[in-house]
């Protein structure tokens, strides 16, 4: 179980002015805020939701301008990098408005990078636009290069759609990592060609172990594939050399000498990855969790509504990052499994 933090000593650990850095109780530095823009998506993938998914009352949603400033906050106490996650962010209309407010930032050199999550369903439309506005990296979902069983996992997607959007997003210059779910039964049979697929277009491939995540009526120990074990299948059919690659998330990467592309591994579960934490995640309604694997979340609209002075927003979001706890609670096994109820598509993994 995670510890109960207590702030380490030191002014710059306990200090709460705006532009002083943001360090939880453990002493990790938070530089890193995923930023969820919607929990709506516009597919059903059986191991993030069901297809008959709940989703937040619209009027719940922050607006751009709520989203930005959050994101202000965030910036001006070191975060660097911002990541847009949904459910599926381009499904949101005004997604490239909050896009072209945040790449201030970028220009201004407060940020790094804003780097984008997507199933790539509609990324055909938006990757040029993207690019425009200072997007240089982003993720697409894609979890076999099969039709029938993509349109099975996705519970109706197109495959040609996401690898058409794949091709106009790498002709407007953007960086591209496939993600793809380690589902066992699945994976074993569409690794090679998806590895293939990838570094023949010049993509890094990123694998990530299923998370008990939300109740989505599939069997999660059924799904679960240790990636620990899996990659010890890997290397005996391929050379893998470490490199010390890293982009502030949680993929341990290695190069795979014969196509000599970059092939990560996300695995939560099998090796836990929390000590180095520097991740919170914002909801779409304006919820702060400091940890994907736990239920408790910090509520930043009543701070949004305070006044128009970020001073209560910044206390509110030191208060909340002091009690990030030490590390996530989820356990997948024979035993059976540890998970929260809250779906994927709420923060966008």
């Amino acid at each position: 179980m995670s510890k109960t933090p207590s702030p380490p000593a030191g002014p710059t650990a306990t200090s709460s002015a705006v532009g002083d850095p943001l360090i939880d109780g453990f002493g990790r530095p938070v530089t890193y805020l995923r930023l969820s823009v919607t929990d709506r998506c516009d597919l059903r993938c059986t191991y993030c939701m069901p297809r008959h998914t709940i989703f937040s009352p619209r009027k719940d949603q922050l607006s751009v301008e709520q989203l930005h400033r959050i994101a202000s906050v965030f910036v001006a106490g070191g975060v660097r990098r911002i990541r847009l996650t949904g459910g599926e962010p381009l499904v949101r209309k005004d997604f490239m408005t909050l896009v072209k407010e945040l790449s201030r930032h970028l220009r201004g050199g407060g940020l790094e990078e804003i780097t984008v999550s997507t199933n790539g369903s509609l990324l055909a439309r938006f990757a040029g636009d993207l690019a425009d506005n200072g997007v240089r990296r982003i993720n697409v979902s894609l979890d076999t290069l099969d039709p029938d069983l993509y349109r099975e996992i996705t519970q109706g997607g197109s495959l040609q759609a996401v690898t058409d959007g794949i091709d106009v997003a790498l002709s407007a210059g953007l960086q591209v990592r496939l993600n793809t779910v380690a589902l066992r039964g699945v994976i074993e049979a569409e690794f090679e060609r998806l590895l293939a697929y990838a570094h023949g277009r010049g993509m890094s491939l990123a694998l990530i172990e299923t998370m008990p995540l939300g109740g989505t009526g599939a069997d999660r120990v059924r799904q679960y594939l240790s990636l620990g074990e899996f990659r010890r299948e890997v290397s005996a059919r391929w050379t893998l050399e470490p490199v010390p690659e890293k982009n502030g998330g949680p993929a341990s990467y290695v190069r795979v000498a014969e196509t000599g592309g970059l092939l990560g591994f996300i695995a939560p579960l099998s090796c836990n990855f929390c000590a180095d934490c520097n991740r919170v995640r914002v909801s779409s309604t304006g919820r702060l969790y400091t940890c994907m694997g736990h239920e408790g979340s910090r509520d930043l609209v009543p701070a949004l509504g305070a006044s128009d002075s970020d001073a209560a927003l910044n206390a509110t979001i030191r208060a909340a990052i002091r009690q990030k706890p030490e590390r996530h609670d989820f356990k997948i096994g024979r035993q059976g499994v540890v998970g929260i109820g809250r779906p994927m598509s709420v923060l966008g993994g």
